[in-house]
């Protein structure tokens, strides 16, 4: 009779392996335990710094921990992004996440140094907001038909300010620009903030913008609203048609305003900022604040969020080679 003979196996695991995924573990079972860094890739007064002042202001309950706006403007958003995408994703820097950064920009800016779909780690998309084109009192028409027969009757003559190039402000008004057969020259600033301040001082006659940044302005006069990017007229501005009803949809397109952080952040961790932030918006005073701007929350999943970054940017990716479009 044989004997069959049983050999136990082992495997032995790198020590350094263990190491890396222990502290991997450690790190995320205990964040947050200091301060997070919400980096705002434009300057203050925009909508973006809108948006992420809201959350911020009202997350540490949810969160357990302070979070600290920090604004980098510059590149149309480039260089706040960039500074995300390179730093350690532990989750004590996270970034806002805007078409400008993660779509228009990259789609027309060959020398964008981060891969909008593979250098983040999508967590959510706090907010949808209409667009819109305002002009100055000063401009000679005040509705939508008599702006484009100003326009077209004076090619070349009037500017036209946005937050920066590349930016969605910009690669909007040049589509738009493109179908409704009109040409203005583009004013690019760090940020909407910058952009609205010039625009209401009368240095520049009109500006396309994220609405809840221009809608104070025009509330109370100092900018009127011509046409609007939104699903369909908003209760804020009845009188003022979308982009769909004078016949321009490809430009009927609203913005997002997202938090990303560094790709290879811990599932753990993005999971508990997107709990705290969803947690935060459902706030009513949040809501409110956020919807009294013009916008929608949306807090969607970090899966949801990512493939709407990856479809954003195949819209501007095409629009840059359908439009021929380049930078200034």
């Amino acid at each position: 009779m044989q004997r069959r003979h049983l050999m136990a196996v082992v495997v032995t695991i790198p020590l350094a392996l263990v190491t890396v995924a222990g502290t991997a573990w450690a790190q995320s079972s205990s964040y947050p335990s200091k301060p997070v860094r919400l980096v705002v890739p434009f300057a203050p007064g925009g909508t973006t710094d809108i948006i992420a002042r809201t959350l911020a202001d009202k997350i540490q309950p949810a969160l357990g921990q302070t979070m600290v706006v920090e604004n980098k403007a510059g590149g149309g958003g480039i260089i706040g992004a960039n500074e995300v995408a390179k730093a350690t994703p532990d989750g004590y820097t996270l970034g806002v996440a805007t078409v400008s950064t993660t779509a228009s920009n990259p789609a027309i800016n060959p020398k964008t140094p981060y891969n909008p779909l593979t250098d983040f780690t999508s967590v959510t998309n706090i907010a949808a907001t209409p667009n819109v084109i305002a002009v100055h009192p000063s401009f000679p028409a005040k509705d939508y038909a008599g702006f484009v027969a100003e326009l077209k009757k004076n090619p070349g003559k009037y500017s036209y300010s946005s937050s920066g190039t590349g930016g969605i402000g910009h690669m909007q008004m040049e589509l738009y620009k493109s179908l409704s057969g009109t040409f203005l020259t583009h004013i690019p600033y760090r940020g909407a903030g910058p952009a609205l301040n010039d625009t209401v001082a009368g240095q520049v006659p009109i500006i396309f913008d994220n609405l809840p940044s221009a809608l104070p302005f025009i509330k109370d006069g100092r900018l009127i609203a011509i046409v609007v990017a939104a699903p369909q007229r908003l209760t804020v501005l009845p009188n003022v048609p979308t982009f769909k009803e004078v016949g321009l949809e490809p430009v009927n397109r609203m913005a997002y305003y997202g938090i990303h952080a560094p790709k290879g952040l811990p599932k753990e961790i993005a999971d508990k900022v997107y709990a705290a932030v969803r947690k935060t918006v459902e706030l009513p005073e949040v809501r409110k604040r956020i919807e009294d701007t013009g916008s929608l929350v949306v807090a969607n999943t970090p899966e949801q969020f990512a493939a709407q970054t990856r479809a954003e940017f195949e819209v501007y990716k095409k629009v840059v080679e359908q439009q021929r479009l380049k930078l200034d």
